[in-house]
């Protein structure tokens, strides 16, 4: 991860600025990049016997509702919940690379190690999960509200917009709904973080020519770290992610244990592992942009605002 070090509290006050507003960036470049096999991979999570496979799961949401209303179903509450998560992860993580480092030794946070990074990530984490939890929540059950009306005969019903689902979440279940699912993002985020950081930071070391240091690897090598870092990070925590899904999705107040539990007893391991396909493949282009945006947006406003 690109990081500068300083002294000056004007300088560090910028820093975790510039972490923001690159984070958010690539959070909305990641966002419009993967939400089709997104909406994919949740519908598979929570109506496993509704589909043969990707494939089939991606034909019939694009015949049944479009691009716009299917495939791209839940993108506005995706963007706000990747601009909040990835803002507030990535300013989050520049100040726990810090407090990992005083706790090491390491002052130079350039210099940290993988799996202190990895750590820093998973810190991190824990401040992204509250931003995240809401939005994801919102954007899950417009990407199943056409399989959830079927379940429930009201098939041909109209598709409702994220303020309306928003508004009944609020009304219905109160401001504790919207957080239904925080303990399974806590699960999820967490170590998920740890090994996303890590694969990264420890691709980019091994990516790096002779003499060259990791923030110089270009942006070719940048994409192909970000997406080691995802693959990393979906293969590590799948089982928590559909857990999530399903909580938030129904609604269930039980908790990520219990739902785990019956999902294994009644469907099967292979159940914590419906839409690992379309997740991996999302994630390759996903977290390569990511990343890509994310350094080079910070290292612009690096030289021009700190340096």
């Amino acid at each position: 991860m690109h990081s500068t070090t300083t002294n000056n509290e004007g300088d560090k006050f910028k820093i975790g600025c510039i972490d923001f507003t690159a984070g958010s960036l690539g959070g909305v470049a990641l966002v419009y990049v993967s939400q089709p096999l997104d909406t994919v991979k949740v519908k598979m999570q929570t109506f496993p016997d509704a589909y043969k496979g990707m494939t089939d799961c991606l034909v019939k949401t694009f015949k049944r509702d479009g691009v716009a209303r299917g495939l791209y179903a839940g993108t506005m509450p995706a963007v706000a919940a990747n601009v909040a998560e990835n803002s507030v992860l990535f300013a989050a993580y520049g100040a726990c690379q810090n407090a990992v480092g005083y706790c090491i030794g390491q002052h130079d946070i350039k210099e940290l190690s993988p799996l202190a990074n990895a750590t820093a990530g998973f810190l991190a984490a824990f401040f992204s999960s509250f931003t995240l939890c809401p939005t994801e929540l919102i954007k899950c059950r417009l990407q199943a509200m056409r399989e959830v009306q079927t379940q429930k005969g009201q098939v041909g019903a109209a598709l409702v917009s994220p303020y309306q689902l928003t508004k009944s979440v609020l009304k219905t279940e109160g401001v504790p709904g919207l957080f239904r699912g925080l303990t399974s993002t806590f699960a999820r985020e967490m170590p998920g973080y740890f090994f996303f950081f890590g694969g990264y930071e420890l691709s980019r070391n091994y990516l790096a020519n002779p003499g060259e240091t990791k923030d110089e690897i270009g942006p070719l090598k940048t994409m192909l770290a970000g997406a080691i870092g995802g693959i990393c990070l979906w293969t590590a925590i799948f089982p928590a992610d559909v857990i999530k899904s399903r909580i938030q999705v129904t609604g269930t107040t039980r908790g990520m244990f219990d739902v785990g539990i019956e999902i294994f007893k009644k469907e099967g391991a292979l159940a914590l592992y419906n839409g690992l396909k379309p997740t991996v493949l999302r994630t390759i282009p996903a977290t390569s942009v990511l990343f890509l945006v994310y350094e080079y947006t910070k290292k612009f406003l690096t030289q021009k605002f700190v340096d």
